[in-house]
Protein backbone atom coordinates (compact mmCIF):
# COMPACT_ATOMS: atom_id res chain seq x y z
CA UNK A 1 0.00 0.00 0.00
CA UNK A 2 2.73 2.00 -0.63
CA UNK A 3 0.84 4.35 -2.93
CA UNK A 4 -0.84 6.24 0.00
CA UNK A 5 1.97 7.83 0.54
CA UNK A 6 2.45 9.79 -2.88
CA UNK A 7 -0.99 11.06 -2.08
CA UNK A 8 -2.08 13.98 0.78
CA UNK A 9 -3.47 12.20 3.56
CA UNK A 10 -7.27 13.00 3.53
CA UNK A 11 -7.61 12.41 0.32
CA UNK A 12 -6.13 8.94 1.30
CA UNK A 13 -8.45 8.93 3.95
CA UNK A 14 -11.34 9.23 1.99
CA UNK A 15 -10.27 6.65 -0.45
CA UNK A 16 -10.00 4.07 1.69
CA UNK A 17 -13.24 4.81 3.39
CA UNK A 18 -15.22 5.40 0.42
CA UNK A 19 -13.60 1.72 -0.50
CA UNK A 20 -14.86 -0.17 2.31
CA UNK A 21 -18.08 1.82 2.02
CA UNK A 22 -18.80 0.66 -1.60
CA UNK A 23 -18.35 -3.14 -0.67
CA UNK A 24 -20.40 -3.12 1.97
CA UNK A 25 -22.90 -1.54 -0.17
CA UNK A 26 -22.46 -3.46 -3.48
CA UNK A 27 -22.65 -6.32 -1.16
CA UNK A 28 -25.82 -5.26 0.85
CA UNK A 29 -27.56 -4.68 -2.74
CA UNK A 30 -26.50 -7.64 -5.03
CA UNK A 31 -25.22 -10.15 -2.30
CA UNK A 32 -27.29 -9.72 0.54
CA UNK A 33 -31.24 -10.87 -1.24
CA UNK A 34 -29.32 -14.13 -1.86
CA UNK A 35 -27.93 -14.74 0.80
CA UNK A 36 -30.86 -13.55 3.37
CA UNK A 37 -33.15 -16.50 2.03
CA UNK A 38 -30.04 -19.21 2.16
CA UNK A 39 -29.68 -18.37 6.08
CA UNK A 40 -32.58 -16.96 7.42
CA UNK A 41 -34.53 -20.27 8.52
CA UNK A 42 -33.30 -19.81 11.50
CA UNK A 43 -35.31 -18.19 13.92
CA UNK A 44 -34.57 -14.87 15.28
CA UNK A 45 -31.54 -14.86 13.70
CA UNK A 46 -30.81 -11.04 13.06
CA UNK A 47 -30.31 -11.27 17.19
CA UNK A 48 -27.92 -13.99 17.05
CA UNK A 49 -25.88 -11.68 14.43
CA UNK A 50 -25.70 -8.78 16.12
CA UNK A 51 -24.84 -11.10 19.21
CA UNK A 52 -21.84 -12.19 16.94
CA UNK A 53 -21.10 -9.43 15.37
CA UNK A 54 -21.05 -7.84 18.64
CA UNK A 55 -18.34 -10.14 19.79
CA UNK A 56 -16.25 -10.31 16.64
CA UNK A 57 -16.35 -6.09 16.65
CA UNK A 58 -14.65 -6.46 19.97
CA UNK A 59 -11.69 -8.31 19.14
CA UNK A 60 -11.55 -6.63 15.63
CA UNK A 61 -12.06 -3.76 17.29
CA UNK A 62 -9.10 -4.45 20.35
CA UNK A 63 -6.39 -4.83 17.19
CA UNK A 64 -6.78 -2.80 15.33
CA UNK A 65 -6.52 -0.76 18.60
CA UNK A 66 -3.43 -2.47 19.68
CA UNK A 67 -2.21 -1.75 15.77
CA UNK A 68 -3.18 1.98 15.82
CA UNK A 69 -1.40 2.93 19.24
CA UNK A 70 1.45 0.68 17.95
CA UNK A 71 2.14 2.64 15.17
CA UNK A 72 1.71 6.17 17.03
CA UNK A 73 4.08 4.86 19.58
CA UNK A 74 6.92 3.99 16.85
CA UNK A 75 6.52 7.01 14.81
CA UNK A 76 6.67 8.83 18.25
CA UNK A 77 9.84 6.98 18.99
CA UNK A 78 11.53 7.52 15.34
CA UNK A 79 10.99 11.35 15.92
CA UNK A 80 12.46 11.29 19.25
CA UNK A 81 15.71 9.40 17.96
CA UNK A 82 15.97 11.89 15.14
CA UNK A 83 15.60 14.78 17.62
CA UNK A 84 18.48 12.91 19.78
CA UNK A 85 20.48 12.47 16.59
CA UNK A 86 20.32 15.94 15.67
CA UNK A 87 21.39 16.54 19.33
CA UNK A 88 24.54 14.52 19.35
CA UNK A 89 25.38 16.13 16.51
CA UNK A 90 25.04 19.76 17.89
CA UNK A 91 27.27 18.73 21.01
CA UNK A 92 29.92 16.91 18.69
CA UNK A 93 30.28 20.04 16.95
CA UNK A 94 30.36 22.15 19.68
CA UNK A 95 33.08 19.69 21.35
CA UNK A 96 35.41 19.70 18.13
CA UNK A 97 35.20 23.74 17.77
CA UNK A 98 36.99 23.68 20.76
CA UNK A 99 39.93 21.84 18.99
CA UNK A 100 43.14 23.81 18.10
CA UNK A 101 43.78 24.17 14.28
CA UNK A 102 43.76 23.18 11.77
CA UNK A 103 41.63 19.86 13.23
CA UNK A 104 39.12 22.14 14.50
CA UNK A 105 38.69 23.36 10.75
CA UNK A 106 38.68 20.09 9.57
CA UNK A 107 36.32 18.33 11.82
CA UNK A 108 33.93 20.83 11.34
CA UNK A 109 33.86 20.40 8.00
CA UNK A 110 33.38 17.20 8.29
CA UNK A 111 30.21 17.19 10.01
CA UNK A 112 28.73 20.13 8.20
CA UNK A 113 29.42 18.04 5.10
CA UNK A 114 26.80 15.09 6.55
CA UNK A 115 24.90 17.87 8.16
CA UNK A 116 23.82 18.75 4.47
CA UNK A 117 23.71 15.30 3.56
CA UNK A 118 21.43 14.22 5.70
CA UNK A 119 18.81 16.40 4.76
CA UNK A 120 19.62 16.54 0.79
CA UNK A 121 20.51 13.25 0.27
CA UNK A 122 19.81 10.88 3.17
CA UNK A 123 15.86 12.64 3.43
CA UNK A 124 14.48 12.62 0.35
CA UNK A 125 15.87 8.27 0.18
CA UNK A 126 14.04 7.53 3.34
CA UNK A 127 10.23 8.74 2.30
CA UNK A 128 11.06 6.20 -0.53
CA UNK A 129 11.77 3.56 2.34
CA UNK A 130 15.43 3.27 0.59
CA UNK A 131 17.77 3.02 3.96
CA UNK A 132 20.48 6.45 2.34
CA UNK A 133 24.08 4.21 2.46
CA UNK A 134 25.66 7.56 1.61
CA UNK A 135 27.05 8.68 4.74
CA UNK A 136 29.23 5.57 6.17
CA UNK A 137 32.23 6.62 4.21
CA UNK A 138 31.74 10.14 5.75
CA UNK A 139 31.22 8.54 9.23
CA UNK A 140 34.08 6.65 8.97
CA UNK A 141 35.97 9.55 7.57
CA UNK A 142 35.24 11.92 10.27
CA UNK A 143 36.14 9.10 13.04
CA UNK A 144 39.44 8.28 11.67
CA UNK A 145 40.24 11.64 11.49
CA UNK A 146 39.22 12.44 14.95
CA UNK A 147 41.37 9.28 16.73
CA UNK A 148 43.90 10.22 14.72
CA UNK A 149 44.47 13.68 17.09
CA UNK A 150 47.12 12.86 20.09
CA UNK A 151 45.86 15.68 23.27
CA UNK A 152 49.27 17.32 24.13
CA UNK A 153 47.54 18.63 27.70
CA UNK A 154 45.06 17.60 30.28
CA UNK A 155 42.49 19.40 28.91
CA UNK A 156 42.96 17.83 25.41
CA UNK A 157 42.58 14.29 26.90
CA UNK A 158 39.76 15.18 28.79
CA UNK A 159 37.89 16.92 25.85
CA UNK A 160 39.38 14.33 23.54
CA UNK A 161 37.51 11.90 25.87
CA UNK A 162 34.16 13.57 26.04
CA UNK A 163 34.04 13.88 22.11
CA UNK A 164 34.44 10.27 21.77
CA UNK A 165 31.81 9.47 23.96
CA UNK A 166 29.85 11.86 22.48
CA UNK A 167 30.72 10.58 18.97
CA UNK A 168 29.61 7.20 19.79
CA UNK A 169 26.06 8.72 21.46
CA UNK A 170 25.88 10.44 17.89
CA UNK A 171 26.49 6.69 16.09
CA UNK A 172 23.95 4.72 17.93
CA UNK A 173 21.37 7.24 17.34
CA UNK A 174 21.99 7.13 13.54
CA UNK A 175 22.09 3.35 13.64
CA UNK A 176 18.20 3.36 15.15
CA UNK A 177 17.14 6.09 12.74
CA UNK A 178 18.60 4.08 9.78
CA UNK A 179 16.87 0.69 10.83
CA UNK A 180 13.79 2.87 11.07
CA UNK A 181 13.51 3.52 7.83
CA UNK A 182 12.45 0.14 6.60
CA UNK A 183 10.93 -0.72 9.98
CA UNK A 184 7.09 -1.37 10.23
CA UNK A 185 3.99 -3.99 10.77
CA UNK A 186 4.69 -7.51 9.49
CA UNK A 187 2.74 -8.66 6.39
CA UNK A 188 0.89 -11.17 7.92
CA UNK A 189 -0.43 -8.92 10.34
CA UNK A 190 -2.09 -7.17 7.27
CA UNK A 191 -3.42 -10.40 6.33
CA UNK A 192 -5.25 -10.70 9.27
CA UNK A 193 -6.68 -7.23 9.25
CA UNK A 194 -7.62 -7.94 5.83
CA UNK A 195 -9.33 -11.15 6.87
CA UNK A 196 -10.87 -9.29 9.84
CA UNK A 197 -12.71 -6.73 7.45
CA UNK A 198 -13.58 -9.27 5.28
CA UNK A 199 -15.64 -11.09 7.98
CA UNK A 200 -17.44 -8.18 9.04
CA UNK A 201 -18.51 -7.21 6.13
CA UNK A 202 -19.64 -10.35 5.34
CA UNK A 203 -22.02 -10.44 8.31
CA UNK A 204 -23.23 -7.42 7.84
CA UNK A 205 -24.34 -8.75 4.83
CA UNK A 206 -26.34 -12.09 6.40
CA UNK A 207 -28.71 -9.54 8.44
CA UNK A 208 -32.02 -9.36 6.97
CA UNK A 209 -33.21 -5.33 6.77
CA UNK A 210 -34.61 -2.99 4.84
CA UNK A 211 -32.68 -1.83 2.49
CA UNK A 212 -32.18 1.99 3.93
CA UNK A 213 -31.67 0.71 7.47
CA UNK A 214 -28.66 -1.94 6.08
CA UNK A 215 -27.43 0.30 3.57
CA UNK A 216 -26.93 3.24 6.77
CA UNK A 217 -25.46 0.31 9.26
CA UNK A 218 -23.64 -1.27 7.09
CA UNK A 219 -22.25 2.17 6.13
CA UNK A 220 -21.52 3.62 9.07
CA UNK A 221 -19.34 0.27 10.24
CA UNK A 222 -17.34 0.41 6.86
CA UNK A 223 -16.60 3.87 7.18
CA UNK A 224 -14.80 3.75 10.44
CA UNK A 225 -12.89 0.34 9.89
CA UNK A 226 -11.40 2.05 6.74
CA UNK A 227 -10.39 5.64 8.25
CA UNK A 228 -8.67 3.41 10.90
CA UNK A 229 -7.17 1.19 8.30
CA UNK A 230 -6.16 4.01 6.73
CA UNK A 231 -4.59 5.84 9.80
CA UNK A 232 -2.56 2.74 10.81
CA UNK A 233 -0.95 2.46 7.24
CA UNK A 234 -0.30 6.43 7.38
CA UNK A 235 1.63 6.16 10.41
CA UNK A 236 3.11 2.36 9.56
CA UNK A 237 6.30 3.76 7.66
CA UNK A 238 7.94 6.75 10.29
CA UNK A 239 9.31 8.29 7.06
CA UNK A 240 7.18 8.60 4.19
CA UNK A 241 4.35 10.25 3.34
CA UNK A 242 3.08 13.80 4.42
CA UNK A 243 2.69 12.77 8.43
CA UNK A 244 6.20 11.55 8.19
CA UNK A 245 9.02 12.62 10.84
CA UNK A 246 10.97 15.69 9.06
CA UNK A 247 14.79 17.03 8.65
CA UNK A 248 13.59 20.07 10.72
CA UNK A 249 15.99 19.22 13.95
CA UNK A 250 19.25 18.88 11.35
CA UNK A 251 18.10 22.07 9.70
CA UNK A 252 17.57 23.90 13.05
CA UNK A 253 21.22 22.83 14.31
CA UNK A 254 22.78 23.72 10.96
CA UNK A 255 21.14 26.96 10.62
CA UNK A 256 21.70 28.15 14.33
CA UNK A 257 25.40 26.43 14.77
CA UNK A 258 27.00 25.34 11.48
CA UNK A 259 26.28 27.88 8.76
CA UNK A 260 29.72 29.96 7.79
Amino acid sequence: MYWIYDIPPLLAVGLFSGMFVGICWIGIILLSPRLVPWVHHQPGLNEILGDYLQYFGVIYGLLLGLLAVATYQNHSDVEKTVSNEASALAALYRDVSAYPDPMRSELEAFLRDYTRYVIDEAWPLQRKGIVPAGAVKKVAAFFSHLASFEPETKSQVSLHRATLSEFNTFFEYRRSRLYSVTAGIPPVMWYTVAVGALINVFMIWLFNLRLGTHLLLGGLISFFTGTMICLIALLDHPFRGEVAVSPQAFELIYNQMMQE
